[in-house]
């Protein structure tokens, strides 16, 4: 269906007539409670700013009344930790006191998912180790590890997310740089405690994140990116440059010398044990990770079976196509295996081919952008850029990953791309990793929150996101993406087929006790991905247990509640309605998510 030019600027207007509330609550009348539960969400996402400040520049709302937020970053302490585990437990008990009854749907459900989420969080602060995510997705046993920690995370929130403008922002910036060695310090703490207990990463992601944590470290510290970077920004005077460097050199470097001390120690005592299951209480940790990650009580058998089933019924359609293309003989990953390495498919290992990807991915997202008002009533600016992950970062991190910018639109939402090697990406790949990322996936979603109250923007939920993420990829493929491209239509079969695999990965590592290299093997020959990819992405589930495996349930859950729509209105059923009610509900949990979707039935029925 094409859409014409009248039809997208009606869309358009629309978007710019919406109030800053839920899109579904306009028009409906305010329940006796909802004051109330506004004044005290509102709180609560004042307090979920101060126990975490970048995310409040990141957001682009550390002004006025918030403008101290802006000199200040998180406090990793065990204190700190604690602290906010109090807050957050003060807040749960104001929240249970709320009567439901007394609420609008809409506010209701803004209750009940803040709520959700904070005793998620609260449960995860209830294990004497490892990094709780209020609110988020980065759940880890482990305080640093190749791709947590604040080694990884300050040094890119103050190069990209802290913009130096003016003369404040460049004096706030200088006591950021230098609560950055508290945070460091803070969490060596924390890992000296872990190692007293025993919660001590494998060998293997000590390794990595020991290399890592060296380019960190670098030698001279006035030959660091961050340090010259900011002085070189024409609101920084000499006096503050010299400041930075003279922290750097004082107290970061030193800070980050005795995280890697810390980190040595650990590594002397670590296993290639590669699940938490090696944990005293594993099992247990396991299964909040699991929850955490999923908003489901599924067991990890369960999720390993449904895993294997999802796989099954995906890779009988790849066979099919497979064949057409003259791919006949060995197993759907065996010949997967071998179109990825068919050089047609690959772009040069090398510079020229780092800013081939860059500008393709560009492009189809800027393409996929003039098609959302075929998939939405309700548009967003859809404001993303593409940029290459910063060289530390890449040696621990996913094949990309993505979200949105401020709500104020000055820093636009990122689509991060890992291009330590090219071969992490094949041509009928990325397209779909454009809609994941990018639009309709991670950026677009991520600016109908700004929407909503804004405590709804601090909190998420890993199976709605990453749910969404793959339904993304979904909508590309029914908007005609590979109507005439078989091969990419493969590789947007493959995707999903990778997610499948993950349930299985997951709780292969974590409950049935395999071992790293059983892993990467069974994954690579199921799924047909390159070695290289799946190396990476089984670190990732062991420091992120669960996470990987919102994905594919998340998806599928979504796509069981679009069939009820469809069966319970039959004619009535507007695909673009039911995409906006999905996506203008929010991030909740998946139980949640039911609500919201039968609201919308009843709605259309009416």
């Amino acid at each position: 269906m094409r859409t014409t030019r009248r039809q997208f600027l009606a869309s358009t207007a629309a978007l710019t007539a919406l109030p800053a509330l839920p899109a579904c609550a306009r028009g409906q009348a305010a329940a006796p409670g909802d004051a109330a539960a506004e004044k005290l969400l509102a709180a609560t996402a004042e307090q979920l700013l101060e126990d975490d400040p970048a995310q409040a520049t990141s957001l682009g709302i550390d002004k006025a009344e918030r403008t101290h937020l802006r000199s200040m970053l998180q406090d990793r302490s065990a204190a700190g930790l604690k602290k906010a585990a109090d807050g957050l437990r003060a807040r749960v008990a104001q929240l249970k006191a709320l009567d439901l009854n007394s609420l609008s749907p809409v506010m209701r459900t803004n209750v009940e998912t803040v709520r959700t989420s904070l005793e998620i969080a609260l449960d995860g602060f209830a294990f004497p180790y490892g990094d709780v995510a209020v609110g988020g997705w980065r759940n880890s046993p482990y305080v640093v590890v190749q791709n947590v920690g604040a080694y990884l995370d300050t040094p890119r929130f103050l190069d990209t997310d802290h913009k130096v403008q003016n003369a404040e922002d460049a004096r706030s910036w200088l006591a950021r740089f230098e609560h950055y060695a508290a945070q460091l310090d803070g969490e060596t703490g924390r890992l000296q405690t872990a190692y007293d207990k025993g919660v001590i990463a494998p060998d293997f992601l000590l390794d990595k994140c020991l290399k890592q944590i060296a380019l960190t470290r670098g030698g001279d510290v006035a030959k660091w990116d961050l340090v010259s970077g900011y002085a070189g920004k024409p609101n920084v005077t000499g006096d503050q440059a010299a400041a930075a460097a003279k922290i750097a050199a004082g107290k970061i470097a030193p800070a980050l010398d005795r995280q890697i001390a810390e980190l040595k120690r650990h590594r002397a005592k670590a296993t290639p044990d590669a699940g938490v299951w090696k944990f005293p209480d594993g099992e247990a940790y396991y299964a909040w990770a699991l929850r955490a990650a999923t908003t489901t009580t599924m067991t990890p058998d369960e999720v390993h079976r449904t895993g294997r089933e999802e796989l099954k019924m995906l890779q009988s359609e790849m066979d099919g196509i497979l064949r057409k293309q003259g791919f006949t003989r060995g197993t759907v990953g065996a010949r997967m295996t071998a179109l990825g390495k068919d050089q047609r498919f690959l772009y040069p290992d090398n510079d020229e081919g780092r800013r081939e990807i860059l500008a393709y991915m560009t492009k189809t997202i800027q393409d996929m952008r003039a098609k959302m008002p075929r998939a939405f009533h309700t548009l967003v600016k859809g404001n993303v850029e593409v940029k290459r992950l910063p060289l530390a970062e890449e040696p621990g991190a996913p094949g990309a990953y993505g979200g949105a910018g401020s709500i104020d639109g000055t820093v636009p939402g990122r689509v991060w791309l890992n291009l330590r090697t090219t071969h992490l990406h094949t041509r009928y790949s990325l397209a779909t990793l454009a809609y994941h990322e990018g639009i309709p996936g991670h950026a677009w979603q991520g600016e109908y929150t700004f929407k909503l109250p804004l405590v709804r923007s601090l909190l998420g939920f890993n199976a709605y996101s990453e749910g969404w993420a793959l339904y993304a990829e979904q909508l590309g493929a029914e908007l005609g993406a590979y109507d005439s491209d078989p091969i990419g239509r493969l590789g947007y079969l493959q995707s999903l087929a990778f997610r499948a695999c993950r349930l299985v990965v997951d709780t292969g590592l974590h409950a049935k006790r395999w071992t790293r290299a059983q892993a990467i093997e069974w994954f690579a020959t199921t799924n047909g991905s390159s070695v290289d990819e799946v190396s990476g992405e089984v670190d990732r589930y062991c420091s992120w247990p669960g996470q990987a495996c919102g994905y594919k349930l998340g998806h599928t859950h979504i796509n069981q509640l679009r069939r009820k729509t469809q069966t319970a209105l039959g004619k009535r059923y507007d695909f673009r309605a039911f995409n906006d009610a999905v996506v203008l509900g929010g991030n909740v949990p998946l139980t949640v998510l039911d609500s919201v979707i039968d609201r919308h039935i009843a709605s259309r029925r009416a």
